[in-house]
């Protein structure tokens, strides 16, 4: 008989939350919803699932803070183009 404990894995808990948060991306894109609020949401979310990669699945977030610094002010340089971006056609 297995007696070992049952537990969701690290790595599963976050790929579950990146999961979700493309779901809400979805739902969102779906239901045909528009906006600044929509579109910084949507943005916020592809934000976060960016970070989530970055630290997790690219091992990130055990590196030194050079590292994640750069990655981190290119991820804001991005989201910061495209909300300006965004922002000058509305």
């Amino acid at each position: 008989m297995d007696t070992k404990p049952h537990f969701i894995r690290p790595c599963t808990r976050v790929w579950l939350a990146l999961m979700v948060l493309t779901l809400i991306t979805f739902a969102i894109g779906e239901s045909g919803l528009g906006g600044t609020a929509v579109m910084l949401i949507v943005l916020g979310t592809a934000t976060i699932k960016v970070e989530m990669v970055a630290n997790y699945f690219m091992g990130l977030g055990h590196t030194r803070w050079l590292w994640r610094g750069i990655m981190l002010g290119w991820l804001i340089l991005v989201t910061s183009l495209i909300t300006i971006a965004y922002l000058k056609t509305v």
